[in-house]
Parts: C-alpha cells; sequence; structure tokens
C-alpha cells in the first residue's frame, strides 16, 4: 500500500520528501503511522527502481530536504496498483479508500470496473457474514450461556450493517459515475482529449 500512497501523492505535481512523509501518515493514521526512516527506504527503492526521480534543482536547503517527481515508469506502475483488485484482500477496504482520492485519474470505464468489484466485494463480505451467523446460531444453539451468541450475533449484525452502508455508498458513486459517462462533453474538452493522446 505504501507504493500506492507514494506514488499517488506524486501523481499530481512533485513533493519534497517529508511533506510525502507528513500526507502518508495523515493518510494512513491515525493508529498506523510510517517512520522517515521507514519512508525514505521507500522512497530510495522508488527511486533505483526508476519509478520517481530526484529533482536536485528543487531541494530545500534550509530542510535538506529531497524533491521527487513521478517517472513515466512510475505512471505505469501507478496505474497498474491502481488497477489492482486482487492483492492484499484482507485489507482491500482501507486501499479501495485510499484509491477513491485517486480515481479522476483513470479513464471512465476503468473507474467503473472498480467501482463495480468493490460493489461485489461489499456483497460477498456481507453474505460471508450472514452466513456465518447463521451458522454460529445453528452451531451454538446449545452452548451454555446464551449472553455470549448474543453478544457475537450483535457484532455480526453490526459488522453486516456497516458493510450495507459500504454498499449503499458504492452504489450511489456508480451512479454518479453512470450518470457523468452519459452527459454529453463540451467540444472543447473533446478537442483536448484527442491532443491527450
Amino acid at each position: 500500500m505504501y507504493e500506492l500512497v507514494v506514488l499517488s501523492q506524486l501523481m499530481r505535481w512533485p513533493m519534497h520528501g517529508y511533506l510525502i512523509v507528513k500526507i502518508t501518515n495523515d493518510v494512513i493514521g491515525p493508529w498506523a503511522r510510517i517512520s522517515s526512516g521507514t519512508l525514505s527506504t521507500i522512497l530510495k527503492r522508488l527511486e533505483q527502481t526508476g519509478l520517481i526521480a530526484d529533482l536536485p534543482q528543487e531541494r530545500d536547503p534550509a530542510r535538506r530536504a529531497r524533491t521527487f517527481a513521478i517517472t513515466e515508469e512510475g505512471r505505469k506502475r501507478f496505474h497498474q496498483l491502481m488497477m489492482d483488485t486482487s492483492s492484499n484482500l484482507g485489507d482491500y477496504q482501507k486501499i479501495f479508500h485510499y484509491k477513491m482520492g485517486f480515481l479522476d485519474l483513470l479513464r471512465p470505464d476503468e473507474r467503473l470496473l472498480l467501482i463495480n468489484h468493490y460493489i461485489n466485494y461489499c456483497q460477498t463480505t456481507i453474505l460471508h457474514v450472514q452466513t456465518e451467523m447463521d451458522s454460529l446460531v445453528y452451531e451454538l444453539a446449545d452452548h451454555p450461556n446464551p449472553a455470549f451468541l448474543e453478544n457475537v450475533r450483535r457484532t455480526m449484525r453490526h459488522i453486516v450493517q456497516q458493510w450495507q452502508a459500504e454498499y449503499d455508498w458504492m452504489r450511489s458513486v456508480r451512479e454518479q459515475e453512470l450518470a457523468q459517462m452519459k452527459t454529453p462533453r463540451s467540444p472543447a474538452l473533446q478537442d483536448t482529449d484527442s491532443h491527450d493522446g
């Protein structure tokens, strides 16, 4: 996830390393933090693999901070990470929430693909939790402590409600996305798109 976080920040403009650290911690916080040393290692690796480049002319001498910009290879890697829907499935909710801030950097069909995938991810999670809850009720029907079973069911119902809210939110995002895709664009914007290549 850190690779995506760094590359996505640089997709908009070059940044000083200290600002990348601050924004990264703001994004992943408040409980998870990344040290400057760890992020420096990540930046060094991204630079060595040609995904980002140091801009010596834009260094801040007062802070001795380096300024980084994304390279063309970095842009390709950003796109690959954005479109990845099979890695880190256990953390995909958090990753997807982060991706939402950068969907505008993708084509409309790619945005729709990610949105539809996340809708399916929500549905699968809801179904899984509901199935497990039903199974648990059956398996623990004779449990000597009925309060235990009720506490577990209460928690699982809450989890379902949270995922239902995610699902509803994503459905509304998809509706907005589809409406934008149907809206005719002005000729000036269409002309600009044709030059983007």
